[in-house]
């Protein structure tokens, strides 16, 4: 018995030393190429099992194998997958991630992509596995929503019409790029993301720069800047098909293909999707299409050509008129309720709705001049063609306090456009009283960005510059429907008076505004140590504005082209960055900019008369701190900022004595945008990551505009204007936010996501010319309000296909709450104009690749 014990020991004891030496551990670094900076949440996968890890936030990994000797798989996505060989335990050092589209490099050259912990401004990157996994139905400005400084609605909640605030500033004072190309309107500084609906489908990555940010062109941004880098090519051969559907009869499919690199050194990558659905307001259907092709061609060592092209088309039913919160609940509809739609012969005809196609083109040339000197230069054009619709004539489409109408189908019902049809066809001879139109905005926008990069030492960087574009913007009213009318009347045009305006003819404006731009920059960058950046920035850029009026004037008449009136700016940006230890760092930025004021503030009156020739710049200052946290389980990023805005634009209506109405700029509307912002990640463990952002903001209007003089052209006061608005809050975005998120991977393909925000301090949007009495109340302050967001996705095999399976649900709890929001009478509740936002809402989408 005693030797049957002794060899049963032996026995175990020879098993366990052959599991312990059958086990190896395996470490590393896993690192991008090029920055060779760290990649968070790399998968590290031994070949053949399921065992597997994820790098930290160092990019480190430590995995115990189960076999003495093999291969390990590392995988992230958007770079080319590596297999290592390994045998017993063993260190491998730094291992280089490539990226896995061709060009994409250069294109964040172009871009200014900031980089972590070296860039000194405050920055959020989402990558494309991100916005593939959280964007479902939303709109694609709300993938941004959890990031600090970040206000996202969807407006009016109509197919494209979402709207986003940074730092208090919406995207006129928001620098929008899409690798690095701006495509904020350049007469007014918008952006309208109905033109990039499909945009989401082919971002690479999504990266918001708050307050001056690392952009090198000279874009004058208040708030911050948004980049958007799209996919370019694939280097590995290969594509997906997509699809998914969602309430209120959302569907969507689409594929994408690529080449792969190919020995010829070209590549191509083509991507479609089309996306209908009936809306989740009411009156809202929509129709989009978008597209993406990206070829590139390695010529040799030193050149390198890469085009691109993408857009939507789209067209969709809008919610343009907001209504007093007492509508909605009076309505059937409640918060769905859109009074911008109606019926004729039994089919949806939308009073407001939205067109547009503007797809924009690229080609992009990489010149690698020597080992210490290279040129990136993106040639561009966009050209748009679309608008908004409306209503012509009488306005028939109103309701009264009761919610009743003669033109309306029930208690704040559709419209009936049968009667008014009617009433038109009656009207023979006499033409149509009712009609719809559309205002246009065609366009043509061509420029060229190029950026010479040359290390003059190895500490010492210089960049420089050349920003030009030129754009015309073709703006005219559009009659669409004469709704049973032979011909609808207009005198607006003086070249052709009374005219018997038919569908698709020009009516009441037509109008060009040409809008030039010269931009030049220089930045210097300065390794001081390898632990201290520091860099400085100067930047010029020359704004011309010129106005074409074709109804307003003769054709002989001289005034029907003005000038060329140019508004020079520029801007000063310095800032450094200090990476205390392998876990702190510090950084620091200021900077002052001058930005040309906008076409409307040199045009006032929409004419060619009453030009301000001498419209000041407004003027910007920023400051911002900030510190970094990088451990092996928590990374964590605080920042302080300080926006002084100076001669916002700021333009009041007046009468002037003959009755004509006129507008006039008014100075010294000042606001600072100061506040604190947060953000972490916490890696509870290989499984579990948490992250969590807070902003306080603190966004004022500076100080009172009293007594200001409006004179006439004989220098005589028409009127006296007074703006009591010192110490205002800043409205129509939430200065407070918070978020919290957790991502669960419980299989390795397979995660559960919940997201959380916050939002409170909401002012509702008001002008700062309505404040011309003493003593005048803050904006409406708007209910507080906070959304849950689930999201579950698992990857499997099917058959040759790596498929993935997504479900989402946004709004999980049904919240009610009031997204958006225009300050009523008295600034209470009960006079405000408000949307309200959606209520719960949900996705399924499959996704094969091959």
């Amino acid at each position: 018995m005693k030797k049957t014990t002794q060899f049963l020991i032996v026995t175990v004891a020879l098993l366990f030393s052959t599991v312990i030496m059958a086990q190896s551990t395996v470490t590393g670094t896993v690192v991008e190429a090029g920055t060779n900076m760290p990649l968070l949440g790399a998968n590290v996968i031994e070949k053949g099992t399921t065992n597997g890890v994820t790098t930290d936030f160092d990019g480190n990994f430590s995995i115990n194998t189960k076999a003495s000797s093999g291969e390990i798989v590392i995988t992230f996505v958007g770079y080319t997958s590596k297999t290592i060989s390994f045998s017993g335990s063993q260190k491998l050092g730094s291992i280089t991630m490539e990226g896995s589209e061709v060009g994409l490099d250069e294109v964040q050259i172009i871009a200014s992509v900031a980089v972590d912990r070296k860039t000194p401004v405050a920055v959020s990157t989402v990558k494309a596995a991100d916005i593939e996994l959280k964007l479902g139905t939303q709109e694609f400005p709300e993938i941004l929503k959890s990031t600090p400084g970040v206000y996202a609605t969807k407006a009016g909640g109509g197919y494209g019409d979402g709207r986003i605030n940074l730092r208090g500033f919406n995207s006129e004072n928001v620098a929008v790029l899409i690798n690095g190309i701006p495509v904020n309107d350049m007469e007014n500084g918008r952006v309208y993301w109905s033109n990039w609906a499909g945009l989401g489908d082919v971002t690479s990555s999504m990266q918001v720069q708050r307050g001056l940010g690392a952009s090198k062109v000279a874009v004058p941004s208040v708030g911050g800047t948004i980049n958007i880098i799209t996919k370019t090519t694939d280097v590995e051969a290969g594509g997906n098909v997509f699809g998914s559907v969602a309430n209120d009869g959302y569907q969507k499919f689409g594929l994408t293909y690529s080449t792969g690199l190919m020995d010829n050194g070209l590549a191509a990558t083509v991507s479609a999707a089309k996306t209908t659905g009936d809306g989740y307001v009411d009156g809202t259907e929509f129709t989009g299409v978008s597209y993406f092709v990206n070829i590139s061609k390695q010529i040799n060592d030193a050149h390198k050509l890469s085009f691109s092209a993408f857009g939507s088309t789209q067209n969709h039913g809008q919610r343009q008129n907001s209504q007093l919160i007492q509508t909605y609940r009076n309505s059937e509809r409640g918060i769905k309720f859109n009074a911008d739609w109606g019926y004729k012969n039994g089919q949806v005809l939308h009073q407001e709705d939205n067109f547009y196609n503007k797809p924009q083109m690229s080609l992009n040339h990489y010149w690698t001049i020597s080992d210490k000197t290279s040129l990136s230069t993106s040639a561009y054009l966009s050209f748009g063609s679309g608008g908004g619709g409306g209503t012509a004539g009488s306005y028939k489409f109103g309701f009264d306090s009761n919610g009743y109408s003669d033109y309306r189908i029930g208690l704040y019902g559709p419209v009936d456009f049968d009667k008014i049809v009617d009433e038109n066809i009656a009207n023979g001879a006499n033409g149509s009283e009712t009609a719809l139109r559309a205002s246009r905005n065609d366009h043509t926008w061509y420029g060229v960005l190029s950026t010479l990069k040359t290390n003059l030492s190895d500490d010492l960087v210089l960049l420089t510059g050349l920003d030009l574009r030129d754009y015309k913007g073709v703006h005219f009213t559009e009659l669409t429907d004469l709704l049973g009318g032979q011909y609808f009347l207009d005198d607006s045009n003086v070249n052709n008076p009374n005219a018997a305006v038919q569908v698709g003819d020009k009516y009441s404006y037509y109008n060009d505004g040409l809008v030039g731009w010269l931009g030049v920059f220089s930045q210097l960058e300065y390794d001081v140590t390898e632990n201290f950046n520091a860099f400085i920035s100067l930047a010029a850029s020359n704004t011309s504005y010129k106005r074409i009026d074709y109804f307003n004037y003769l054709d002989s008449d001289p005034l029907q082209e003005t000038d060329r009136y140019n508004f020079f700016g520029y801007s000063a940006k310095g800032g450094a960055n200090y990476r205390i230890n392998s876990n702190n760092n510090i950084f620091a930025n200021l900077g002052y900019f001058e930005k040309a004021p906008g076409f409307d503030a040199v045009f006032l009156n929409f004419d060619n008369e009453h030009i301000n020739k001498d419209a000041p710049n407004q003027k910007i200052s920023s400051f911002e701190l900030g510190y970094g946290y990088r451990g092996d389980k928590l990374s964590a990023n605080v920042n302080l900022y300080r926006t002084n805005w100076k001669d916002r634009t700021e333009t009041v209506s007046f009468q002037q004595p003959d009755g004509t109405n006129a507008a006039a700029n008014i100075l010294g509307v000042n606001a600072i945008h100061q506040g604190l912002e947060l953000d972490f990640v916490y890696r509870a463990s290989g499984k579990l990551n948490i992250t969590g952002m807070a902003s306080f903001g603190d966004w004022r209007w500076d100080s009172n505009v009293e007594n200001v003089d409006i004179l006439d052209e004989n220098q005589n006061v028409i009127q006296t204007v007074n703006l009591y608005i010192k110490d205002l809050h800043v409205a129509d975005a939430a200065q407070t936010t918070m978020a919290l998120g957790l991502n669960y991977k419980f299989a390795s393909k397979s995660r559960l996501i919940l997201d959380y925000n916050y939002y409170d301090n909401i002012y509702a949007a008001f002008d700062p010319s309505d404040r011309g009495v003493q003593g005048a109340p803050d904006a409406w302050k708007m209910p507080a309000y906070g959304l849950f967001d689930a999201v579950v996705s698992h990857g499997f095999d099917f058959g040759p296909f790596d498929a993935t399976l997504t479900a989402r649900m946004n709004n999980v709890f049904n919240t009610e709450y009031i997204s958006d929001a225009r300050d009523g009478s008295g600034s209470v509740a009960s006079t405000a104009l408000v949307y309200f936002g959606y209520g719960r809402t949900f996705s399924i989408g499959a996704k094969l690749n091959f």
